[in-house]
Protein backbone atom coordinates (compact mmCIF):
# COMPACT_ATOMS: atom_id res chain seq x y z
CA UNK A 1 0.00 0.00 0.00
CA UNK A 2 1.00 3.41 -0.52
CA UNK A 3 1.64 6.54 1.36
CA UNK A 4 -0.19 9.33 -0.38
CA UNK A 5 0.46 13.26 -0.23
CA UNK A 6 -1.75 15.93 -1.73
CA UNK A 7 -2.18 19.33 -1.46
CA UNK A 8 -3.67 23.27 -2.53
CA UNK A 9 -6.68 21.69 -3.79
CA UNK A 10 -8.36 24.71 -2.85
CA UNK A 11 -12.06 23.44 -2.82
CA UNK A 12 -14.68 25.89 -3.55
CA UNK A 13 -18.49 25.87 -4.02
CA UNK A 14 -17.16 28.03 -7.75
CA UNK A 15 -15.55 25.01 -8.95
CA UNK A 16 -17.42 21.89 -8.24
CA UNK A 17 -15.41 19.82 -10.56
CA UNK A 18 -12.37 20.06 -7.97
CA UNK A 19 -14.42 18.80 -5.32
CA UNK A 20 -15.57 16.10 -7.40
CA UNK A 21 -12.56 14.51 -8.27
CA UNK A 22 -11.52 15.18 -4.61
CA UNK A 23 -14.16 12.82 -3.81
CA UNK A 24 -13.79 9.85 -6.22
CA UNK A 25 -10.05 10.33 -5.19
CA UNK A 26 -10.83 9.51 -1.72
CA UNK A 27 -13.14 6.46 -2.87
CA UNK A 28 -11.22 4.78 -5.57
CA UNK A 29 -7.58 5.31 -4.29
CA UNK A 30 -7.24 6.99 -0.54
CA UNK A 31 -9.43 4.32 0.76
CA UNK A 32 -6.85 1.42 -0.41
CA UNK A 33 -3.82 3.60 1.53
CA UNK A 34 -1.54 3.25 3.97
CA UNK A 35 -2.18 6.59 4.90
CA UNK A 36 -3.05 9.97 3.73
CA UNK A 37 -1.23 13.82 4.36
CA UNK A 38 -3.03 17.01 3.08
CA UNK A 39 -0.31 19.69 3.13
CA UNK A 40 -2.63 22.77 3.55
CA UNK A 41 -4.95 24.84 1.14
CA UNK A 42 -7.56 22.19 0.81
CA UNK A 43 -10.11 24.33 0.76
CA UNK A 44 -9.44 27.98 -0.94
CA UNK A 45 -11.12 29.52 2.52
CA UNK A 46 -12.09 28.09 5.36
CA UNK A 47 -13.44 30.97 8.04
CA UNK A 48 -14.30 28.51 10.88
CA UNK A 49 -15.27 24.71 11.27
CA UNK A 50 -19.04 26.76 11.67
CA UNK A 51 -18.88 27.44 8.15
CA UNK A 52 -22.31 25.88 6.25
CA UNK A 53 -20.91 26.12 2.71
CA UNK A 54 -22.79 22.76 1.35
CA UNK A 55 -19.36 22.36 -0.52
CA UNK A 56 -17.31 22.17 2.06
CA UNK A 57 -19.89 20.00 4.27
CA UNK A 58 -19.76 17.00 0.87
CA UNK A 59 -15.92 17.23 1.50
CA UNK A 60 -16.34 17.08 5.66
CA UNK A 61 -18.65 13.89 5.22
CA UNK A 62 -16.14 11.92 2.51
CA UNK A 63 -13.34 12.78 4.86
CA UNK A 64 -15.21 10.99 7.76
CA UNK A 65 -16.23 8.27 5.42
CA UNK A 66 -12.26 7.50 4.45
CA UNK A 67 -11.60 7.68 8.09
CA UNK A 68 -13.92 6.06 9.48
CA UNK A 69 -12.71 2.76 7.14
CA UNK A 70 -9.58 3.19 9.42
CA UNK A 71 -6.83 5.10 6.97
CA UNK A 72 -5.29 7.74 8.73
CA UNK A 73 -5.74 11.20 7.63
CA UNK A 74 -3.31 13.78 8.50
CA UNK A 75 -3.79 17.60 7.53
CA UNK A 76 -1.14 20.63 7.70
CA UNK A 77 -2.19 24.42 7.92
CA UNK A 78 -1.90 26.00 4.37
CA UNK A 79 -1.98 30.05 3.81
CA UNK A 80 -6.05 29.90 2.84
CA UNK A 81 -7.39 27.40 5.54
CA UNK A 82 -5.31 28.07 8.87
CA UNK A 83 -8.58 28.25 10.88
CA UNK A 84 -9.28 25.09 10.56
CA UNK A 85 -9.64 23.70 14.31
CA UNK A 86 -10.83 20.94 16.61
CA UNK A 87 -13.93 20.80 15.09
CA UNK A 88 -13.61 20.18 11.36
CA UNK A 89 -10.99 17.19 12.83
CA UNK A 90 -14.22 15.78 15.27
CA UNK A 91 -16.26 15.79 12.11
CA UNK A 92 -13.96 14.39 9.80
CA UNK A 93 -11.48 12.31 12.27
CA UNK A 94 -8.93 14.01 10.21
CA UNK A 95 -5.76 14.50 12.46
CA UNK A 96 -3.59 18.18 12.69
CA UNK A 97 0.19 18.01 12.26
CA UNK A 98 2.24 20.85 12.80
CA UNK A 99 3.55 22.74 9.48
CA UNK A 100 6.91 21.53 10.11
CA UNK A 101 6.55 17.73 10.70
CA UNK A 102 8.99 14.70 9.96
CA UNK A 103 7.73 11.41 9.51
CA UNK A 104 9.56 8.46 9.14
CA UNK A 105 8.46 6.94 5.67
CA UNK A 106 10.21 3.11 4.96
CA UNK A 107 13.03 4.32 6.95
CA UNK A 108 13.65 7.63 5.35
CA UNK A 109 12.95 10.77 7.37
CA UNK A 110 11.03 13.43 5.55
CA UNK A 111 9.77 16.68 6.68
CA UNK A 112 6.48 18.08 5.54
CA UNK A 113 5.50 21.53 5.40
CA UNK A 114 2.87 23.45 3.75
CA UNK A 115 5.59 25.29 2.01
CA UNK A 116 5.00 29.35 2.27
CA UNK A 117 7.53 29.23 4.83
CA UNK A 118 10.31 28.84 2.30
CA UNK A 119 9.38 31.44 -0.01
CA UNK A 120 11.09 34.71 2.13
CA UNK A 121 11.61 36.93 -1.12
CA UNK A 122 8.26 37.85 -0.95
CA UNK A 123 8.71 40.10 2.58
CA UNK A 124 4.91 41.33 2.25
CA UNK A 125 3.47 37.80 2.57
CA UNK A 126 5.65 36.73 5.12
CA UNK A 127 4.46 39.88 7.32
CA UNK A 128 0.77 38.88 6.42
CA UNK A 129 1.75 35.15 7.60
CA UNK A 130 3.04 36.25 10.80
CA UNK A 131 0.34 37.93 11.41
CA UNK A 132 -2.77 35.56 10.51
CA UNK A 133 -0.71 32.91 12.31
CA UNK A 134 -0.43 34.43 15.56
CA UNK A 135 -2.88 32.25 17.96
CA UNK A 136 -4.12 36.11 19.64
CA UNK A 137 -5.18 37.20 15.81
CA UNK A 138 -6.55 33.43 15.35
CA UNK A 139 -8.36 33.40 18.56
CA UNK A 140 -9.90 36.98 17.58
CA UNK A 141 -11.01 36.02 14.21
CA UNK A 142 -13.05 33.20 15.69
CA UNK A 143 -14.94 35.10 17.68
CA UNK A 144 -16.55 37.34 14.57
CA UNK A 145 -19.51 36.24 13.44
CA UNK A 146 -19.87 34.27 10.58
CA UNK A 147 -21.28 37.34 8.58
CA UNK A 148 -17.96 39.26 9.69
CA UNK A 149 -15.84 36.19 8.99
CA UNK A 150 -17.16 36.10 5.36
CA UNK A 151 -16.56 39.74 4.74
CA UNK A 152 -12.80 39.32 5.93
CA UNK A 153 -12.07 36.64 3.77
CA UNK A 154 -13.35 37.86 0.86
CA UNK A 155 -11.42 41.29 1.59
CA UNK A 156 -8.16 38.97 2.22
CA UNK A 157 -9.05 37.24 -1.17
CA UNK A 158 -9.10 39.98 -2.98
CA UNK A 159 -5.78 41.63 -1.22
CA UNK A 160 -4.17 38.30 -2.34
CA UNK A 161 -4.78 38.48 -5.90
CA UNK A 162 -3.99 41.75 -6.29
CA UNK A 163 -1.29 41.35 -4.77
CA UNK A 164 -0.25 37.91 -6.66
CA UNK A 165 -1.05 39.43 -10.14
CA UNK A 166 1.33 42.52 -9.00
CA UNK A 167 4.56 40.04 -8.36
CA UNK A 168 3.78 37.88 -11.36
CA UNK A 169 4.46 40.76 -13.54
CA UNK A 170 7.20 42.38 -11.45
CA UNK A 171 9.36 39.96 -10.54
CA UNK A 172 7.45 36.14 -10.38
CA UNK A 173 10.69 34.52 -8.92
CA UNK A 174 9.81 35.72 -5.93
CA UNK A 175 6.65 33.58 -5.31
CA UNK A 176 8.84 30.54 -5.34
CA UNK A 177 11.05 28.85 -2.51
CA UNK A 178 14.18 30.90 -1.39
CA UNK A 179 17.45 28.75 -2.17
CA UNK A 180 18.99 29.32 0.59
CA UNK A 181 15.80 28.96 2.59
CA UNK A 182 15.35 25.76 2.07
CA UNK A 183 19.20 24.70 2.29
CA UNK A 184 19.06 25.96 5.99
CA UNK A 185 15.45 24.03 6.17
CA UNK A 186 17.06 21.17 5.31
CA UNK A 187 19.82 21.66 8.12
CA UNK A 188 17.93 22.87 11.11
CA UNK A 189 15.46 19.48 10.92
CA UNK A 190 18.32 16.95 9.53
CA UNK A 191 16.51 15.38 6.99
CA UNK A 192 17.12 15.08 3.20
CA UNK A 193 13.51 15.27 2.15
CA UNK A 194 11.54 17.85 1.91
CA UNK A 195 7.83 17.64 0.42
CA UNK A 196 5.35 20.53 0.04
CA UNK A 197 2.87 22.43 -1.39
CA UNK A 198 2.13 25.69 -1.77
CA UNK A 199 3.71 27.18 -4.93
CA UNK A 200 1.82 24.77 -7.27
CA UNK A 201 4.95 24.03 -9.13
CA UNK A 202 4.99 20.10 -9.28
CA UNK A 203 8.40 19.15 -9.61
CA UNK A 204 11.31 17.03 -8.20
CA UNK A 205 14.43 19.14 -7.25
CA UNK A 206 17.78 17.52 -6.18
CA UNK A 207 19.84 19.85 -3.94
CA UNK A 208 23.28 20.07 -2.92
CA UNK A 209 23.68 19.69 0.70
CA UNK A 210 26.81 19.46 2.82
CA UNK A 211 28.79 16.97 -0.17
CA UNK A 212 25.58 14.70 -0.10
CA UNK A 213 22.52 15.26 -2.59
CA UNK A 214 18.99 15.99 -0.43
CA UNK A 215 15.21 15.69 -2.13
CA UNK A 216 12.73 18.74 -1.97
CA UNK A 217 9.24 17.71 -3.84
CA UNK A 218 7.00 19.87 -4.68
CA UNK A 219 3.23 18.58 -4.95
CA UNK A 220 1.22 20.59 -7.87
CA UNK A 221 -2.45 22.23 -7.23
CA UNK A 222 -5.80 20.76 -8.22
CA UNK A 223 -7.34 23.50 -10.55
CA UNK A 224 -6.74 21.71 -13.64
CA UNK A 225 -5.99 18.18 -13.01
CA UNK A 226 -4.92 16.57 -9.59
CA UNK A 227 -1.67 16.26 -8.10
CA UNK A 228 -0.79 12.91 -5.85
CA UNK A 229 2.51 11.77 -4.35
CA UNK A 230 2.67 7.74 -3.82
CA UNK A 231 5.01 6.77 -1.39
CA UNK A 232 5.76 2.78 -0.41
CA UNK A 233 9.00 0.49 0.05
CA UNK A 234 9.63 0.78 -4.00
CA UNK A 235 9.73 4.61 -3.53
CA UNK A 236 7.83 7.48 -5.05
CA UNK A 237 6.13 8.56 -8.01
CA UNK A 238 4.58 12.29 -8.27
CA UNK A 239 1.90 12.19 -10.80
CA UNK A 240 -1.08 14.05 -12.60
CA UNK A 241 -4.72 13.18 -11.85
CA UNK A 242 -6.26 13.75 -15.40
CA UNK A 243 -9.88 15.18 -14.78
CA UNK A 244 -13.07 13.96 -16.38
CA UNK A 245 -14.86 15.88 -18.17
CA UNK A 246 -17.67 17.68 -16.69
CA UNK A 247 -20.48 19.22 -17.68
CA UNK A 248 -21.54 21.45 -14.55
CA UNK A 249 -21.18 24.94 -14.85
CA UNK A 250 -17.83 26.32 -13.30
CA UNK A 251 -16.77 29.98 -12.37
CA UNK A 252 -13.84 31.56 -13.72
CA UNK A 253 -10.29 30.04 -12.41
CA UNK A 254 -9.09 31.00 -8.93
CA UNK A 255 -6.56 33.43 -8.43
CA UNK A 256 -3.69 31.61 -7.35
CA UNK A 257 -4.02 29.48 -10.72
CA UNK A 258 -1.43 32.59 -12.02
CA UNK A 259 0.97 30.66 -10.25
CA UNK A 260 0.73 27.60 -12.50
CA UNK A 261 3.68 26.50 -14.59
CA UNK A 262 3.70 24.48 -17.89
CA UNK A 263 7.30 23.86 -18.44
CA UNK A 264 8.03 20.49 -19.75
CA UNK A 265 11.63 19.37 -19.54
CA UNK A 266 14.35 20.04 -17.29
CA UNK A 267 14.49 23.35 -15.80
CA UNK A 268 18.49 24.34 -14.68
CA UNK A 269 18.17 26.78 -11.80
CA UNK A 270 20.31 29.77 -10.92
CA UNK A 271 20.12 28.55 -7.07
CA UNK A 272 21.35 25.26 -7.64
CA UNK A 273 18.54 22.64 -7.98
CA UNK A 274 17.38 20.52 -11.09
CA UNK A 275 13.82 20.61 -11.60
CA UNK A 276 12.16 17.83 -14.21
CA UNK A 277 8.68 19.51 -14.61
CA UNK A 278 6.22 16.65 -16.26
CA UNK A 279 2.41 15.16 -16.01
CA UNK A 280 4.40 12.42 -14.23
CA UNK A 281 7.44 11.94 -12.15
CA UNK A 282 8.73 9.10 -11.02
CA UNK A 283 11.64 8.06 -8.84
CA UNK A 284 12.42 4.62 -7.91
CA UNK A 285 14.93 3.46 -5.12
CA UNK A 286 17.86 1.67 -7.09
CA UNK A 287 16.52 2.80 -10.64
CA UNK A 288 18.73 5.51 -12.41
Amino acid sequence: MSTLFISDLHLDGAHPQITDQFLRFLVEEAKHAKALYILGDLFEAWIGDDDPDPDKRRAIRALRDLTSTGVPCYLIHGNRDFLIGKRFCEETGVRLLEDGTVVNLYGRRVLLLHGDSLCTDDAAYQRLRRIVRNPLVQFTMRRLSLRQRQKLAARMRAGSKAHIESMDRAAPEIMDVNAAEVVATFSRYGVDCIVHGHTHRPAIHEVPLDGKTATRIVLGDWYEQGSVLRWDERGYALDALPRAPSHRRTGMKPELSIRRRREIGFDLRQDGETGLHVSGIRSRLGEP
